[in-house]
């Protein structure tokens, strides 16, 4: 996911600095919300959200008026939303508007400071997500995809929302928990890329009791679409036998 100028389509564009001004967050795959500032210490989070069909209401929200956020507040969720949508320490202007240290998702922002690696390439002076464990994954990603629950933490199953949440659903899946960490976001997903790239069931079920994919994948079945909103579509993380 991205986070630009509004004013230009370039990821890596300047960041803005005076009231009033937007912020566009999100890569257009699925939607691309705008943030702008109204105050010295408060941004708006627009109602209406650009996606692929059209303008329509923003996620989460009840009506196109939009949500103010303050910025100092305990917990800052608009602080959130610039950390994980840019990379590095996330600063403040002379004007005290929110100002990321590099806009977008990139490097850093799982492989940690990467100047001692860039003076001399190398796998032990870098942080490499994919030596953690499935819990250790889960909790990684999970912190801009949000944390699986801890135990006794009450969540609302049921909720279609939990789909977008990719470590929420994967940890209650049987798959997940029968493969003794060893499955991962990575065991499926190139975490370079927006797409899975490889269909990794076989590793464990080789011999599948289907003997034709309807839907052509393993995951279109057992891990099926699920539309929160008639304008969003997500890949329900929690592995099963579901109805059709």
């Amino acid at each position: 996911m991205e986070i630009y100028n509004a004013q230009s389509k370039s990821a890596h564009a300047t960041a803005l600095r005076s009231v009033g001004d937007v912020w566009n967050f999100g890569s257009g795959v699925q939607a691309i919300t705008p943030v702008s500032r109204t105050g010295p210490e408060e941004y708006k989070e627009h109602g209406t959200t650009t996606y692929k069909t059209g303008p329509g209401i923003t996620p989460g929200h009840g009506n196109d008026k939009g949500v103010l956020y303050k910025v100092f507040e305990p917990g800052s969720q608009i602080l959130r939303c610039f950390q994980c949508h840019s990379t590095g320490r996330v600063n403040f202007t002379p004007e005290q508007g929110i100002q990321p240290s590099e806009l977008g998702v990139r490097c850093e922002s799982c492989h940690g400071p990467g100047a001692d690696h860039a003076k001399a390439p190398s796998k032990f002076n870098i942080f490499q997500p994919r030596n953690l464990n499935g819990d250790g994954v889960n909790a990684f990603c999970g912190n801009c995809h949000r944390q699986p629950p801890k135990e006794g933490e009450d969540t609302n199953w049921s909720d279609p929302w939990n789909v977008r949440h990719q470590p929420v659903y994967l940890s209650q899946s049987k798959c997940f928990l029968a493969s003794a960490g060893k499955l991962t976001c990575m065991t499926c997903h190139d975490p370079h890329g927006a797409k899975p790239t490889r269909n990794a069931c076989a590793d464990c079920h080789a011999k599948p009791r289907h003997r034709t994919l309807k839907s052509g994948t393993c995951a279109g079945c057992h891990m099926p679409a699920v539309a929160p909103s008639k304008e969003l579509k997500f890949t329900n993380h929690w592995i099963g036998v579901h109805s059709r």
